[in-house]
């Protein structure tokens, strides 16, 4: 296999349609959770949905797309990143043109859980491409992150301008905007199919996998983040008998997957390693999480506490100006504007000053800037301007987000092996997914207890202005969840310098592995100098590497 950093610096114009053909992916995945969620009210009257079950149409997406990550992404890196990348956008545009058909209430909760499972394939490939095809030392490397990165607030803005205009204008109204899906996804895998190198098969001896495991993690998964979605309005709430099964099912099969996983990992380690189908390489070594020092777990729950402080800010600020405030979709839309545009230019100033300000630094201010969003509207006086509490709070709240995106997913693309890329960023968007059910759920928690605290003795609600408090709890919450990120920055990350001076590991040689343990050749070899990787002492620096990995 031909390591990244030797292959041949394409064209100017390859690599923007290659950047542009990721990107629209991002973009495409949350057009798929905006439109859909601007359109609820229309889709539930249409369809002769109940509201409690409404939010189904949401979570079926977000539930399959986030439970499938790590599977896929491990597929993507054994078998070909654009293999998995193409065969999973092109089952997304079919299964998005499918829920433009669907008759009934049942059929569209269906496909769009099968919807899903594209961009549960997409995603992670789109990110182990952009690793493999920008590696270290590249100028365009930044660019590709962020402008990745960059997809996400666009997409917003897309999905809730445009999927509102479609749902209201069209003729097949809310069906648009999954016709709009399915053709925007046929378009970029037309574009990748061109621009995207072709696969280079994963050099590993043992490429089986564990399937095992695959069906532990996602079992697992799909039962908790069921449960985070379902708890606050199943019928008896968190004491409903079938949410404590299955988060206590979800809770064992997570830790079994954990279990096996560490079982197989000490296996390669021994002589008992067989062709056998029970014993395959782990599908997510242990390992993995003690990267750089640890600090590989650690960027994985600044991801997960920021993106549950952000989610949860954006939630409640939407129902705040819609049903505290009486605006209209619309008016809430321009109220929460300036959030997508300052995403965009998050996104710009971040490619510029990745390769110059630590990025422990990067992450600290936008943590914290999210963080202010939060306690902004934890303190918002509804009678004041909106340029004093909603217009910075719209400003402040997508520094987090996207600061830790672009910066997250670069810092671990460079301390992991190539055969790894895809894998990690599922595994960082995974902890997106968590972090945001765990936030909306714990916030939502918070919001009705404070609401039945509100009730007067006779039963009927409090007035609108002790109503407040239930939002302003909800926003503590997220203030809660936005500090823990900015302390666990500032704590774990500190001696990571400007991020693009981190060199990735390179994939040790077939002799080399043969005298070293899977584990040290993997995980325990240092980074390199970017600049020195292909000279005489780059060289030989790789082979002090290498004795240093095995401890001689």
């Amino acid at each position: 296999m031909v390591p990244p950093s030797s292959l041949p610096s394409p064209g100017l114009f390859k690599p923007i349609c290659l950047i542009a053909t990721c990107t629209m992916a991002m973009l495409v995945n949350v057009i798929n959770i905006t439109c859909v969620s601007i359109s609820l009210p229309v889709i539930g009257r249409e369809l002769g949905i109940v509201e409690t079950q409404l939010q189904w149409l949401v979570s079926a997406y977000a539930l399959s797309s986030g439970c499938l990550l790590l599977v896929f992404g491990r597929l993507a890196d054994l078998y070909g990143r654009k293999r998995v990348f193409i065969a999973g956008s092109s089952w997304l545009a079919i299964f998005s043109l499918a829920c433009g058909f669907a008759p009934g209430s049942l059929s569209l909760q269906v496909l769009r859980g099968l919807q899903g499972v594209g961009a549960a394939a997409s995603m992670p490939s789109s990110l182990g491409i952009l690793a493999y095809s920008f590696p270290l030392g590249q100028k365009m490397r930044p660019v590709a992150f962020t402008t990745f990165a960059a997809g996400a607030p666009l997409g917003a803005v897309i999905g809730m301008a445009i999927g509102a205009t479609l749902t209201q204008l069209s003729r097949p109204s809310w069906r648009s905007n999954f016709y709009l899906s399915s053709a925007l996804t046929v378009f970029y895998i037309i574009i990748g199919i061109f621009t995207i190198d072709p696969d280079e098969l994963s050099h590993e001896t043992d490429r089986r996998v564990d399937w095992l495991g695959a069906a532990l993690v996602t079992a697992g998964l799909v039962l908790i983040v069921f449960v985070l979605s379902d708890g606050e309005i199943a019928p008896q709430k968190w004491a409903t008998p079938y949410v404590i099964a299955c988060l206590l099912l979800g809770v064992i099969l997570l830790g079994a997957f954990l279990f096996w996983q560490h079982y197989l990992e000490s296996l390669q380690h021994t002589d008992k390693v067989s062709s056998s189908f029970l014993t395959p390489p782990p599908l997510m070594k242990l390992s993995l999480w003690t990267r750089d020092g640890g600090r590989f777990a650690a960027i994985m729950m600044v991801a997960l506490f920021d993106w549950a402080a952000f989610t949860s800010w954006y939630f409640w600020a939407q129902l705040y100006y819609q049903d505290y405030k009486g605006y209209t979709p619309v008016l809430t839309m321009v109220r929460l504007f300036p959030m997508f545009v300052v995403g965009v230019l998050c996104n710009v100033l971040m490619s510029f000053i990745v390769g110059h300000i630590s990025l422990k630094w990067i992450l600290a201010v936008g943590t914290t800037l999210t963080s202010c969003a939060t306690l902004l509207f934890a303190l918002i006086d509804p009678n004041a301007s909106y340029w004093v509490f909603g217009f910075l709070g719209a400003c402040f709240s997508v520094f987090g987000a996207d600061f830790v995106f672009a910066g997250g997913t670069m810092f671990v693309a460079s301390i992991v092996l190539p055969h790894e890329q895809s894998l990690s960023g599922a595994l960082f968007q995974m902890m997106t997914q968590v972090g945001t059910a765990l936030g909306v759920t714990i916030s939502t928690i918070v919001f009705n207890r404070i609401r039945l605290s509100e009730v007067t003795h006779d039963g009927v609600a409090a007035p609108s202005t002790p109503g407040l408090q239930a939002y302003k709890g909800a926003q503590w919450t997220a203030f809660t969840f936005g500090i823990l990120a900015t302390v666990l920055v500032i704590v774990s990350l500190r001696g990571v310098g400007v991020i693009s001076n981190k060199s990735g590991l390179d994939e040790p040689s077939s002799s080399e592995v043969t005298n070293l343990s899977k584990d040290d050749a993997h995980s325990q070899i240092p980074a390199e100098d970017p600049e020195k990787g292909n000279d005489a002492g780059g060289q030989a620096g790789e082979s002090e590497r290498f004795k240093r990995a095995v401890g001689t």
